[in-house]
């Protein structure tokens, strides 16, 4: 946010505005039939999630905390999906929006790793959801695929250069948050990308600069003071050197709680953003499944893991588009989608994230891209129909069609 980074910015409310000023004009396109973009079923079911989440305020442990994390907290999420599966029409949109989210989370990573005092948990220099060092590893592996797409895609060595650096410093942040859930997901998501990138890809070059890179982080993650002790403390509890004071131990028994409140309160829970009150405990479940289900009860932990599976979804109908044969772009970003979604899906089952951005921004991602996959070229690329690009892709969706399918196809 612009308030963020420039002093004095911080007495008005830049992105409320501009945000309230998007929401406005979506809603008058909408009235008056100039938004022709179809609801996909994920966008509905956000929507049925969020108006469910408002009927449980009456029903909350403490109605005042369930409005502020409803109306403050989880109506932007539905707001920001809303706004980017809607008015993104075009590939040229969609990667300008991807590339300012990259870029912003890997230039903040990057910042933080260069005033990171050290001895400390590394904590994004902007706070806010990236004051939590868990919460920023979480995060920074969502984004981590998508850096390593344009890495592939941009053309120049400064800009690759800027890349890299990116991808590194990430890398190495998530080792500096100590964070074990961040950890697992920035693994997943590695792995994922491995997969797509190289393997699926055919890059064999960056297969040998995994294990290179491979190497020198167990070699950064071993000289880390503590941090081996810190990962041994996931399966052996609170040990010596690994900070852990107890915490594994605590949050089982935190995840059993929240078990406990969904079977006692399954339709509406104990209300939004209520767990720490009405356990009396003050921490969050660090379990995004079972803490919503424990305050919104059932029907919001189905509403959200089906959202989940329909982004998937939306991924493996992209696989099968003519357009993603043909675009490149397109199975980078494809690629890089699957992995973010599948980093998020585990570490999100090791951190309370069911009312942050960047899962929902996901979703609002693979919505627009199949939908733009699965138009006709020139619409996907903003061009007018019958133009000579549109003549051109349909000869070469043509040719396509006769060359064999390779694995990077399927």
């Amino acid at each position: 946010r612009p308030e963020d980074i420039i002093p004095g910015l911080h007495f008005i409310p830049w992105s409320k505005i501009s945000g309230g000023i998007a929401l406005l004009a979506v809603i008058a396109g909408l009235a008056g039939n100039k938004i022709k973009t179809k609801f996909p079923l994920e966008l509905k079911l956000l929507l049925v999630l969020c108006a469910h989440l408002v009927i449980t305020i009456p029903f909350a442990f403490w109605r005042g905390g369930a409005f502020a994390t409803v109306f403050e907290k989880f109506s932007k999420e539905v707001i920001v999906a809303l706004l980017v599966t809607l008015i993104v029409q075009n590939i040229d949109e969609l990667r300008k929006l991807i590339l300012v989210q990259a870029a912003a989370v890997g230039a903040m990573t990057i910042v933080s790793v260069i005033i990171h005092p050290g001895n400390v948990r590394l904590q994004g220099v902007l706070g806010g959801i990236f004051g939590n060092p868990n919460d920023l590893a979480i995060n920074i592996a969502i984004n981590w695929p998508l850096c390593l797409t344009f890495f592939f895609f941009t053309r120049g060595i400064g800009k690759k250069l800027f890349w890299l650096v990116c991808l590194l410093g990430m890398l190495y942040a998530v080792v500096a948050t100590y964070s074990r859930s961040g950890l697992m997901a920035m693994i997943v998501s590695v792995l994922v990308c491995l997969w797509e990138f190289g393997i699926r890809g055919k890059r064999f070059a960056m297969i040998m600069m995994a294990g290179v890179i491979g190497i020198v982080g167990i070699g950064v993650a071993i000289s880390t003071p503590n941090y081996v002790a810190r990962v041994e403390s996931l399966f052996r509890g609170n040990i010596e050197g690994s900070g852990d004071k107890g915490s594994l131990e605590a949050r089982r028994e935190l995840l059993k709680e929240s078990i406990r409140l969904t079977f006692q309160h399954p339709l509406f829970g104990v209300g939004p953003g209520n767990f720490p009150a009405a356990t009396e405990s003050w921490h969050v479940t660090h379990n995004t499944y079972t803490e919503l289900s424990a305050e919104g009860g059932f029907p919001a932990l189905i509403l959200f893991v089906v959202i989940l599976g329909l982004a998937f979804r939306n991924v493996r109908r992209v696989r099968k588009t003519d357009e993603y044969r043909r675009s490149g772009e397109i199975q980078l970003f494809t690629s890089a989608m699957w992995a973010g979604l599948a980093a998020y899906v585990v570490g999100a089952a090791f951190a309370s994230t069911e009312y942050q951005l960047f899962p929902y921004f996901m979703v609002a991602y693979t919505s627009v891209l199949y939908r733009l996959a699965s138009q006709p070229i020139q619409e996907a690329e903003g061009l007018p129909r019958g133009s000579q690009r549109d003549q051109t892709g349909r000869r070469e969706l043509r040719d396509e069609a006769r060359k064999p399918e390779f694995a990077w196809n399927r």
